[in-house]
């Protein structure tokens, strides 16, 4: 290897001695296109065989990046060396790296910068080679990296010939252009790839561009800047340029940093929605049912409704974009708008809590925040500024923020993005003075539209409206929330053809089932009333009876529990009858925040929950379960082409365990107080299993807590095809049919044409479901259903037929499923269990199980 040598001003000369040992990889072999082709700059690379990056020369640290896996040190002479430890590590968010300097420290050859877990590293990130790259490579006239093997502190890594001057000279101007303010998208903030691209783009423009953050400013054509800016997700930014080109430059960076820069799990923004009636709109795809007459979508709201159809628009307000007056008056009626809209809100909240319904109330104490969303008020002001006008520049801010929060995967986010178009349509009417038409609607309507917003919801005339269908929205929006509370049957994400349906059409409208039926016949009309009648007599019957046992005509107890997201499902337990809860769905803590709830106010809910069930109803907790279909902002997980067969559940926690180890330790914490038992979602391994049981046992030793009941989700084929084993290892089974059936049909119940042959009485997944009872049984095991179909009538004589010991259904239908089973007789259900495991199609064993609702 070439022996050291110094910085020698005389000749231009550097050398960098190696920051670690290994051997060199040259930058166009690095599997990343941004190093690869040099964007952040030019140098090397090293395959590490230690775990501590050192420095190769002496100089300044300029820049440590918040995750620890990057570092950039200044020489005297100015050159900038970005040591880039792995890729794709500031996915760790700093796990497994323990920088040993701070911004500001002067160091010399060979000063530890960061040490390492390679192994943590190697198996948590795309690679563990390491970069070394001159961020400011204009500054250097020829670069020599050295070849073969490097010895850390001894070899040079690399030889660079500085260049005479600096290249690039502005031509100044004395005007400077301004962006709009503009919120990041990239999920891990403006690491170092998005920052090399914009520098790269920057680069193009004979302009000086700056970034400012607040009221620091860096250069937008130095990655090392922008890195020191520290940018995260949903910081806002301004971009300032001066020079030639400085015009060009606003134009063209603006919408590129609005849509990320091509980061990972970013979208290009989409340009403020304007409303499409049926006249205008592209044509609708096929539809997702081979009956005409039956159109589906999501159930949103369960119910029957029989009606005619109501078809329900927003108007587009049209707003005029430059203002008429100064952007300080411009901004007093902004204000003025927002006050008043405001005013509106608080009268709407205080008639709800009135009327007793608080859970209603607090969805508009929530549109008051976003009203005074710092971030939406500053891009209005921003707009502002520059000359346009309150209404569009209030319209440009909600809808930018509106489209971006609807185009997340995940899918309790995407759906408040009718929640701030509400918002600022309320806000946007009182600026512009138009307000929307409200027709008042027939008697046994069904209400049809794009979407309704909670403010619509919240004011439907329940003497007129039977329920309603949207096309947009799913069933965890603020709407579907609003009518299960108003008990009005709805259906979300419908298809798009129910928005050319004439007003009038007579409909049916099965919200349980996400179903509208046309042109239905008389005796069909007359029948769902009847049903209807009988239902509601039935079920105000099977309610003064809920605490009676779940116990068959012949004796054979089943226990009936619920399905939870928080505590005021839980609070409804014992009232209804419910012995105990089946399912705790624990994400209901991790969603809608920018960071992980830490152990104290787990254990807090855990423990809130438990004292609401009581001393002997059990409570079972289920493992975070997120993954690539449903991401947390602060659990970054790379997109992925098959998010249904990629990290999720179990496998989240595990590739993640300081997540699992927290809220393990919180479980623990809480069983003191009741009956929990923890139970683990997608396990399909049995070493999944056994490394969860054993991150379980670890954090109960160190609490010197008592063992807990520890159960897996049987949502995965191969866990009922393994039953058997897996049976000695857990201590139960909870079947999710849900899962289990979408990935034995190799069917997403999502498919617009695939979804109404996704049914869990499909004779394969009742096979499995029988295996798996069968496997548990003969260890002493029991076994549960928490999927849909445990709150299914026409499924609950089969899974009792099969042997289920446990259905887990949604709280509301506890007093009726439990009176169900009370008009059962076992050995009628395991002889129908039988016949229906030789049938060949799910419909052929619901023609065997008549609906008693229906019947």
């Amino acid at each position: 290897m070439n022996t050291p040598t110094p910085a020698d001003p005389a000749t231009a000369r550097l050398a960098l001695i190696a920051p670690l040992s290994g051997p060199l990889i040259p930058l166009e072999r690095v599997p990343d296109p941004v190093f690869a082709q040099k964007m952040v700059g030019d140098g090397i690379s090293i395959d590490p065989l230690d775990q501590c990056l050192r420095a190769p020369c002496a100089g300044r640290i300029v820049q440590l990046h918040p995750a620890g896996h990057a570092v950039t040190v200044a020489t005297p002479e100015g050159i900038e060396i970005l040591m880039h430890i792995g890729l794709d590590t500031v996915n760790l968010k700093g796990s497994g790296f323990t920088p040993h300097v701070k911004v500001g420290d002067t160091v010399k050859v060979g000063d530890a910068l960061i040490e390492f877990d390679a192994d943590y590293i190697a198996t948590h990130a795309k690679s563990l080679l390491t970069q070394i790259v001159i961020t400011n490579s204009e500054r250097v006239a020829e670069f020599k990296p050295a070849t073969g093997s490097v010895v850390v502190g001894r070899d040079v890594a690399l030889e660079l010939m500085l260049a005479g001057a600096e290249t690039g000279v502005v031509v100044e101007s004395a005007k400077i252009v301004t962006s709009e303010a503009i919120l990041i998208p990239n999920p891990t903030g403006l690491h170092a790839r998005p920052a090399a691209v914009l520098a790269n783009l920057a680069k193009k423009f004979k302009a000086d561009i700056q970034i400012q953050k607040g009221a620091a400013q860096a250069n937008a054509k130095s990655v090392v800047a922008i890195m020191g800016l520290e940018i995260n997700q949903g910081d806002k930014i301004t971009l300032l340029a001066k020079g030639e080109e400085a015009e060009a430059a606003i134009a063209t960076l603006t919408p590129l940093l609005w849509e990320g820069l091509g980061d990972q799990g970013c979208a290009p923004a989409p340009a403020p929605a304007s409303f499409v009636t049926p006249a205008n709109a592209a044509p609708a795809p096929q539809p997702r049912s081979e009956d005409p007459n039956l159109l589906i979508g999501v159930a949103a709201s369960p119910g029957l409704a029989v009606g005619v159809v109501f078809q329900v628009r927003h108007a587009e307000i049209t707003v005029v974009e430059d203002a008429e007056g100064s952007p300080q008056q411009e901004r007093e009626r902004l204000d003025h708008a927002i006050d008043e809209a405001r005013r509106q809100l608080e009268a709407l909240q205080a008639r709800l809590h009135g009327g007793g319904a608080a859970d209603k109330a607090a969805i508009f104490a929530a549109h008051q925040e976003l009203l005074d969303d710092p971030d939406l008020l500053d891009i209005a002001y921003s707009a502002l500024a520059k000359g346009k006008s309150a209404a569009f520049a209030w319209q440009r801010a909600f809808t930018t923020h509106a489209d971006r929060l609807a185009g997340l995967r995940n899918e309790l986010l995407a759906a408040r993005a009718n929640d701030l178009r509400d918002v600022g349509r309320r806000a946007l009417s009182l600026l512009t003075g138009v307000q929307p038409e409200r027709p008042d609607p027939p008697n046994n309507a069904i209400l049809i539209a794009e979407e309704l917003t909670p403010s619509d919801t919240a004011s439907l005339d329940r003497h007129k409206v039977r329920g309603f269908c949207t096309t947009l929205g799913g069933a965890t929006s603020h709407v579907a929330i609003l009518a299960r509370s108003l008990d009005i049957p709805a259906a979300a994400g419908m298809e798009p053809g129910v928005l050319e349906l004439p007003n009038g059409t007579p409909v049916i409208l099965d919200g349980g089932k996400g179903t509208l039926r046309l042109n239905p016949s008389t005796e069909e009309v007359e029948r769902i009333r009847q049903t209807q009648e009988r239902v509601a007599e039935r079920r105000h019957i099977d309610l003064g009876e809920a605490q009676k046992p779940a116990v068959t005509r012949d004796h054979h107890v089943v226990e009936v529990v619920g399905n939870i997201g928080g505590l005021a499902d839980a609070e409804q337990i014992p009232g209804l009858g419910g012995e105990g809860v089946g399912l705790l769905r624990s994400e209901f803590l991790f969603l809608e925040r920018s960071t992980a709830p830490n152990e104290d106010e787990q254990f807090a809910a855990y423990k809130a929950i438990t004292e609401a069930l009581g001393p002997n109803r059990p409570l079972i907790i289920r493992t975070l379960d997120v993954g690539g279909d449903k991401p947390l902002a602060y659990l970054p997980i790379p997109k992925e082409d098959n998010p249904f067969l990629g990290e999720r559940g179990l496998r989240v926690g595990l590739d993640r365990p300081e997540i699992l180890r927290t809220q393990l330790r919180a479980i623990l914490r809480a069983a003191a107080f009741g009956k929990i038992r923890v139970m683990f979602p997608m396990v399909g391994l049995l070493s999944e299993l056994r490394d969860a049981k054993a991150i379980l046992e670890e954090e109960r030793q160190r609490l010197n807590a008592q063992p807990i009941e520890t159960g897996i989700m049987v949502e995965i084929p191969a866990a009922a095809v393994m039953a058997a084993q897996f049976a000695r290892e857990a201590d139960f089974f909870s079947i999710g049919t849900n899962d289990l059936t979408q990935y034995t049909l190799a069917m997403d119940r999502g498919h617009p044409k695939l979804a109404p042959k996704v049914d869990g009485l499909n004779p394969s997944v009742l096979q499995l479901i029988a295996w798996t009872v069968q496997a548990a049984h003969t260890e002493g095991k029991w076994v549960g259903v928490c999927g849909g179909i445990a709150g299914d009538p026409q499924a609950v004589p089969l899974l009792i037929g099969m042997g289920v010991d446990e259905l887990s259904v949604s709280v509301p239908i506890i007093p009726s499923i439990k009176a169900q089973i009370r008009r059962l007789q076992f050995s009628d259900c395991q002889a129908l269990a039988q016949q229906a495991l030789t049938l060949e199609t799910a419909a052929q064993v619901r023609a065997l199980c008549p609906d008693p609702d229906h019947a």
